[in-house]
């Protein structure tokens, strides 16, 4: 499914402008893993302490289209970050809940693409018919924080000492966002395969 492109201008060769926003595949798990892996092997961002396989990626990517937004940022061809929606917790009453996350590639910050990406990816959630964004953050990390705060998370919760990676303990602290009100009963969850191709 074609997402909406979007555009933004900067000056940077590595980070080109004319972004398009559209749904990541399987396809994409090795660039898609170029950028998650300066995440593992370099900061306490994400907990996981080894790079997973190509075909674990990919499966991971096939797992979240099944029900939810996996979306690329590219332009001139290149993957310059992405973002997807998981599920928050397993049990039925949920399904109006999700988990985001963002990645974006080494030295592409601060242009808009981090925007940009979690801007198509609420659309896409809200058609859903999803509720609740949770973000879930290892602390400190101010400027993803301050990033989500800019696109109106608040912190509901924080953790102590909860992670211990690369010798240091990290706090964690979740970040939520409404998409709209809470109706009762709310319409039906619907997975993002079955959403229209067009999201205009």
């Amino acid at each position: 499914m074609q997402m909406s492109d979007h555009k933004i201008n900067n000056t940077s060769a590595a980070c080109a402008d004319n972004i398009t926003i559209r749904t990541a595949s399987e396809k994409d798990a090795p660039e898609l893993l170029s950028i998650y892996a300066h995440y593992v092997k370099n900061t306490g961002i994400t907990f996981e302490y080894e790079v997973p396989s190509e075909d674990e990626f990919a499966g991971r990517i096939r797992g979240i289209l099944s029900k939810y937004p996996y979306l690329a940022a590219v332009s001139e061809g290149r993957i310059l970050g992405y973002a997807y929606a998981s599920a928050f917790k397993d049990r039925a009453a949920y399904a109006w809940s999700v988990e985001t996350s963002i990645y974006i590639r080494e030295g592409c910050h601060g242009r808009g693409t981090g925007t940009q990406l979690y801007r198509a990816l609420e659309n896409a959630l809200s058609r859903q018919n999803i509720l609740n964004l949770n973000a879930c953050i290892a602390y400190p990390n101010p400027e993803s924080i301050s990033f989500h705060e800019n696109l109106g998370y608040t912190t509901v919760a924080h953790f102590t000492k909860c992670g211990y990676k690369a010798g240091q303990w990290y706090d964690m602290i979740w970040m939520e966002k409404m998409l709209g009100c809470h109706p009762d009963p709310p319409s039906p969850f619907i997975p993002f395969p079955e959403l229209p191709e067009s999201i205009n």
